[in-house]
């Protein structure tokens, strides 16, 4: 499994920016790994656990763009800590999205 992650490279697997358990590198990034942790959540709001505003969902995402792009453009220099909670809020904010797209879509069906 972890050899068909690192050949379609979904992650930039950059070392430095990955997790490393047993000087074994993370197939993907922190961040990467923040969003996949965030994700963790759609059962909760698939199941109404928790119930989040839309707009609260996309700003729970703009961290996360800010963060990235901020660094992309050389402006700053974020760090692992930074890359795994606006990761993690991201996720979030991707999952509580998906699921009420796909309820108003399955409601329209």
């Amino acid at each position: 499994m972890l050899n068909i992650l690192k050949r379609f490279k979904i992650c930039h697997q950059i070392p430095e920016r990955s997790f490393h358990y047993k000087n074994k590198q993370f197939p993907v990034c922190v961040r990467c790994t923040g969003i996949l942790l965030g994700y963790c959540s759609l059962p909760l709001f698939y199941f109404g656990l928790i119930k989040i505003p839309i707009l609260l969902l996309i700003l729970l995402i703009i961290p996360l763009l800010v963060d990235s792009m901020s660094q992309y453009m050389g402006f700053r220099e974020s760090n692992n800590n930074l890359r795994l909670i606006t990761g993690v809020l991201a996720g979030v904010g991707f999952s509580g999205l998906l699921v009420i797209f796909l309820k108003i879509i399955i409601g329209f069906i």
